[in-house]
This record gives structure tokens, C-alpha cells and sequence, in this order.
């Protein structure tokens, strides 16, 4: 004879815990932020010794014939670099969740799928459009910070359809680039901290609390 569960609390957990994998992207792996971090890291020594290290940097800062006091070429290559970044770690992302989900039996394009990444790229894509308005306008010391409170708005943004570490981080980078604006001479520093340190903190945890079994 079949025998029903009679514990009201277990049930109610169990209900909760279908909702939370019908309202929430779970396949987000933690191998995907300590490969963002490692990523950052490798642009930021990037734009250090070839951008803006006046020994051992290649490029000056000009463009013969393409000079001009509202537009900053340093900031320019460097906006490149974080995009490129960027794009690797998104490629991670997509890469790691695709096999995490794979291995759990999982679709990874899902209606939640489509709201995350809607509420994660609104704040991302208003945040570039700002770096650029700020390179020709000549203020490229606040780009960095720029990119760390937009990229953290859109965690914290879209934290709500996937586990709450990433609204943490978003926190944690909006901090950073708080912090950026005011101490601009370091704001290189702080950007590789955000990006780089912090995904691969937040990743390493992820992976340990959710993956590692």
C-alpha cells in the first residue's frame, strides 16, 4: 500500500522548491564567474602594459591626423579591452550553463531566461552607451567606475530570477565603482577588484555551495 507524506512542512518545502526551479535560472554555473574573473585579469594586465604603461606600452595616445582634445584614443582602446572581456565572459557563461544544465536535464532558454537576461543588458547597454559619451567628451578617468555601478545595477537588477549571490556582487561592485569615481588614480585597481577578484570569489563560491559534489 502507497503511503502519502503527512508532514506539512515537507511538502510545503517541496512546492517551494518547484517554484523556485520554474521562477529562477539554476543553471547559472560558478565555473562561469572564476572564468569572468580570470578574463578581467588578463584584460587589465592588457591595458596596464600596453595601453597605458608609458615604458612598455606600445601606443601613445594618438592617431597621426586623428587627434583631437574631446577625444580620448587611450579610453577608446580601453573600452575595447572591457568589451572584449566582456564578450569572453559572456561566451563562459553561456558555455558553463549550457553544460550544467545538459548534465541536470535542464532547457537553458526558458521564459525566466529571457527576463534575466532583459533586466541584466537594460542597465549593461545604458552603461556602455555612457563610457562612450564620456570618452569623447574627455572624461575617461570616470570609465571605470561608469562600468562597475552599470554592471553592477544590472546583477542586482537581475538577481531576482537567479540565486541571491548575484545580487550580492552587484552590491559589491556598485561599492567599487562608487569608490572608483572618488579615487580615480587607483580606479584600474578597483576594476580589475570588481571584475576580476570578485567573480572569481563569487564563482568559486558558487561552485563549492551548489556544483561541488
Amino acid at each position: 500500500m502507497e503511503t502519502k507524506s503527512t508532514n506539512p512542512s515537507e511538502d510545503l518545502q517541496a512546492i517551494r522548491e518547484i517554484m523556485e526551479r520554474s521562477s529562477k535560472f539554476l543553471s547559472l554555473s560558478g565555473l562561469s564567474g572564476i572564468f569572468a574573473g580570470v578574463c578581467a585579469l588578463f584584460g587589465a594586465i592588457i591595458a596596464w602594459f600596453f595601453i597605458l604603461d608609458p615604458v612598455l606600452g606600445t601606443y601613445d595616445g594618438s592617431i597621426p591626423g586623428m587627434d583631437g582634445p574631446a577625444f580620448s584614443w587611450t579610453g577608446f582602446f580601453i573600452v575595447v579591452d572591457a568589451l572584449l572581456v566582456l564578450g569572453l565572459a559572456l561566451a563562459g557563461a553561456v558555455f558553463f550553463s549550457y553544460r550544467k544544465a545538459r548534465e541536470a536535464g535542464q532547457k537553458l532558454w526558458t521564459n525566466t531566461t529571457r527576463r534575466l537576461l532583459l533586466h541584466l543588458m537594460i542597465p549593461l547597454i545604458t552603461g556602455g552607451i555612457f563610457s562612450v559619451i564620456l570618452i569623447f567628451q574627455d572624461r575617461t578617468e570616470l570609465v571605470p567606475s561608469v562600468m562597475l555601478i552599470f554592471y553592477g545595477l544590472s546583477l542586482v537588477n537581475a538577481g531576482k530570477f537567479t540565486f541571491s549571490e548575484i545580487h550580492y556582487l552587484g552590491l559589491i561592485e556598485i561599492v567599487l565603482g562608487i569608490i572608483a569615481a572618488v579615487f580615480t588614480d587607483y580606479a584600474l585597481f578597483l576594476w580589475t577588484t570588481g571584475f576580476g577578484l570578485m567573480h572569481i570569489v563569487y564563482g568559486s563560491v558558487m561552485y563549492y555551495r551548489y556544483e561541488r559534489m
